[in-house]
């Protein structure tokens, strides 16, 4: 018999041997050592199949979008007669382009559209948006850019069918860091949320779709190949029919292969975290969605709160841009502000200040 000792007892080496998590570096893309630099989104198909395949993400971006533009662009009369006749390509109105543009960014770094001008004097006559994918960004050594290079995306070649100067296009960049040459997509922080929360529904649908129509373990009473694939027919054909079949005694055995109750974690509130979570990075509170994600009025307005002085802060880069770059003073109006609900709110509580806290706390840093 062993000899069996607790001085024999040994310890694991799970510091060595499990790795911890690492946050992947990365470096910026910014100007080469050649007499011109270039830059494409590659990546563009990619983040244009996360937008038409997660609901969540377009409808995010979409609705930012919305609320940036406002309910209205503002300017001079003879500012509005020129945006009332951008057309775009043909349908499109200013107020149009603008939340495509403000989506395209924000999904895949860039946006660009084609400045059409009046040679003699100079005056705005279209905007028509460009494919993201189409586009290269041509620098010089010193990081200036100095041309857009239009080419053929379905050429292997990618021969280049038009160039523009920087002046010819309107380009609308997000988030931009540092030197690098291109902006940043929305998409690139929220790809491990957006996956988590694909994977999750994908396996609640597979799961949900197998309470209707369950798997099952048949025992044939047959090794022969040609009986075998009848009797699947048979048996599939019946299923996805939702037809009755009629076996033979003793000719089949069958068993229900399912997962006992409780044997899984709840998915639920996986999902509801993914979702909350999603909401928080992408910085659009789930009310603005018709949904009741905040706990309580309060909680909801705070959020609304913040929402605003992010939408105004992107208001005011776009409406920079469009003199910038178009020559035309526009303002865009924000949707609907809660500041004077809470101002009046605070005017009305008393409550807070017995319990030694002001309500005017609540409003510092606000811009008023």
């Amino acid at each position: 018999m062993a000899e069996l000792k607790i001085a024999s007892a040994t310890t694991s080496d799970m510091e060595n041997n499990v790795s911890n998590v690492e946050i992947e570096t990365r470096a910026i893309d910014g100007i080469s050592d050649q007499e011109e630099t270039t830059y494409v989104n590659t990546d563009w198909n990619n983040q244009l199949g996360i937008y038409k395949t997660i609901p969540e993400f377009k409808i995010a971006l979409d609705m930012r979008a919305i609320w940036t533009v406002g309910k209205k662009i503002e300017a001079r009369p003879e500012v509005t007669v020129i945006l009332d006749h951008i057309s775009g390509w043909g349908k499109d109105t200013f107020r149009n382009i603008l939340k495509n543009m403000i989506t395209v960014k924000r999904l895949g770094q860039d946006a660009f559209a084609e400045i059409v001008r009046d040679e003699s004097t100079g005056t705005l006559l279209n905007l028509k948006t460009l494919d993201t994918g189409s586009i290269r960004q041509v620098y010089n050594r010193k990081g200036q850019l100095i041309r857009y290079e239009q080419f053929n995306k379905v050429s292997k070649k990618g021969e280049t069918i038009h160039e523009f100067k920087p002046k010819e296009i309107f380009h609308l960049t997000n988030k931009r860091i540092a030197d690098e040459i291109h902006g940043v997509s929305d998409s690139e922080a929220l790809k491990a949320i957006l996956e988590g929360n694909k994977e999750s529904f994908d396996d609640m649908k597979k799961l949900m779709h197998r309470f209707v129509k369950p798997m099952f373990k048949f025992i044939l009473d047959t090794d022969d190949e040609a009986k075998i694939n009848e009797i699947v027919a048979k048996f599939d054909s019946a299923v996805d029919k939702g037809e009755n079949i009629y076996i033979p005694k003793g000719t089949v055995e069958q068993e229900l292969i399912a997962v006992p109750a409780n044997a899984t974690l709840n998915p639920l509130p996986w999902r509801e975290h993914l979702r909350n979570y999603f909401y928080q990075v992408v910085g659009i509170p789930q009310i603005i969605m018709g949904s009741s994600g905040e706990f309580t009025e309060s909680t909801a307005k705070i959020a609304y709160l913040a929402f605003e002085q992010s939408v105004e802060d992107e208001q005011t880069d776009i409406v920079e841009q469009v003199w910038d770059q178009l020559g035309l003073k526009i303002e865009l109006k924000f949707p609907a502000s809660l500041r004077n609900e809470m101002l009046s709110d605070e005017a009305k509580d008393g409550s807070d200040a017995q319990m030694g806290f002001q309500p005017s706390d609540a409003m510092a840093g606000v811009g008023r």
